[in-house]
């Protein structure tokens, strides 16, 4: 008789296991998932390239961001994690794909730039393997692919790793545009996430309101021959923590 629930990640755990049976792309099996995705990197993938994202290079070039310690959640082949390194940043890049993180591992040795990658749950390493705090969350598409349930994860990682007047940056898929718009219950009653939840720009104020919004938008569509990444079905946001420096 299986009456091991004490803590909240007991139960966020619990609750993990009711989409392992499809691995959808989150739970211990999305690794393997997410390897065979990144297997073939010639597939028409538009964020397999090495381009940055567009709003990211906005954020640096208007000032909004500037230089310390970033992490990338989500990292993939490690586009931005790359880009924020040619800069000088010190940047940790997590993934849960062995395949993506050596991918990454390559662009940034032909490079001639330092990432620190790490392979794995962020919220596991966000208690044992990620120290200190960050000037820079960026997130790429990582959010969108989480059960709902992790969302209490995300904020608590971000509570305990977002620095003080700290930037939090995140990509995801808009309403109406791309992403399952499915209520959160039916994800539980069906286990499985569809490919990826859609949020309204409402959702995502609400579920940051502890930050202060700078910016939420559409990300701009980039052409073919732009050194950036934008598609415009994905939402752009960047958000800070304005806590007074520690005395």
């Amino acid at each position: 008789m299986d009456r091991t629930i004490r803590t909240t990640e007991d139960v966020l755990r619990l609750l993990d296991t009711l989409f392992a049976p499809h691995a959808d792309r989150w739970t211990a099996d999305a690794g393997s998932w997410w390897d065979g995705f990144y297997a073939d990197r010639s597939k028409p993938v538009p964020f397999f390239t090495a381009k940055p994202d567009e709003n990211l290079v906005s954020y640096l070039d208007r000032g909004l961001v500037t230089g310390g310690r970033a992490l990338d959640l989500g990292c993939g082949p490690g586009r931005n994690a790359l880009h924020l390194a040619s800069l000088g940043f010190e940047v940790d890049a997590v993934d849960l794909s062995t395949a993506a993180v050596t991918w990454a591992r390559e662009r940034v040795q032909e490079a001639g730039v330092g990432v620190h990658f790490l392979c794995g749950d962020v919220f596991v390493m966000a208690d044992t393997e990620l120290t200190g705090t960050y000037d820079l969350i960026y997130d790429s598409g990582c959010f969108h692919h989480l059960p709902p349930h992790r969302r209490v994860s995300y904020l608590a990682l971000l509570e305990r790793h977002l620095a003080p007047t700290g930037r939090f940056g995140i990509v995801c898929f808009a309403d109406g545009a791309m992403g399952s718009q499915l209520p959160d219950t039916e994800f539980y009653r069906q286990g499985r996430l569809d490919g990826g939840l859609a949020y309204p720009a409402e959702s995502l104020r609400r579920i940051f309101c502890d930050l202060t919004e700078i910016e939420l938008r559409r990300m701009h569509d980039e052409p073919p021959e732009s050194p950036r990444f934008g598609e415009p079905f994905l939402w752009a946001g960047l958000f800070g923590r304005d806590d007074p420096q520690p005395p």
